[in-house]
């Protein structure tokens, strides 16, 4: 596995387009966020947009675009004939990903905190942790519909608009209406957790965030179990 990862983190360095979906366009985004935050609210909100759209950019879309290259390359194909087990072909693909996500997602979330240092740092850990293990799991459930690396421009919009607007929808309204429809969406529940995680809150709740964002990433993992190709789509 950890012979597959350097390689990936070699080849994300070389293309150049995935390199820019990867490294550079999170760091943009999260960067306008900051920039353009309003300084007299607290930064939970905006936190959790950044945390959201970081991730799904960052990890779920180059995540789906790396595995539907990988299999049209045949490079899957020719993984598994090697002694190598399809856990640790999928690891060594992703983790790098994930990795560089979350070195992005400290420097934003840290330059926040400069400003606003959160109320429970573990919490918001936990809340990385299950971003990133939600949107891996949708990944590999979207890159079986993806026969290409550019179809898998169109195959990721759904679920990233989706996780893209419930937290902007969260940050903009907070709790005050249809908050069971907002924790629902893929995204939702995250934005509150993290904002939870950094203006301080009930921990009552906290469980109520985080089974609706775990169920989505079980939810990928099925879906890639069913629908996951090792060979290219035709």
């Amino acid at each position: 596995m950890n012979a597959i990862a350097a390689a990936e983190l070699k080849m994300l360095a070389r293309n150049r387009v995935v390199a820019g979906g990867a490294l550079l366009f999170p760091l943009v985004f999260g960067g306008f966020l900051y920039f353009s935050r309003d300084t007299h609210k607290a930064g939970g909100a905006v936190a959790g947009v950044q945390l959201v759209v970081m991730v799904a950019m960052g990890t779920y879309v180059t995540a789906t675009t790396t595995l539907a290259s990988r299999r049209q390359t045949l490079y899957l194909k020719r993984m598994r004939g090697a002694a190598v087990s399809d856990r640790a072909i999928i690891a060594g693909l992703v983790s790098p990903l994930i990795a560089v996500n979350a070195v992005q997602l400290a420097i934003v979330l840290g330059a926040l905190a400069s400003a606003d240092a959160p109320a429970n740092p573990a919490l918001l850990i936990v809340a990385v942790l299950v971003a990133e293990a939600m949107f891996t799991g949708l990944a590999l459930a979207t890159a079986g519909f993806s026969t290409s690396p550019e179809h898998a421009q169109y195959t990721t919009m759904p679920i990233f608009l989706t996780a893209t607007v419930a937290a902007v929808w969260f940050e903009a309204t907070g709790t005050d209406s249809l908050i069971a429809v907002k924790r629902a969406l893929p995204g939702g529940a995250l934005a509150e957790l993290v904002a939870t995680a950094w203006n301080g809150g009930s921990s009552a709740k906290v469980p109520l965030l985080l089974v609706p964002t775990l169920a989505w990433a079980v939810v990928g993992v099925l879906a890639a179990r069913a629908f996951f190709r090792w060979e290219p789509r035709r």
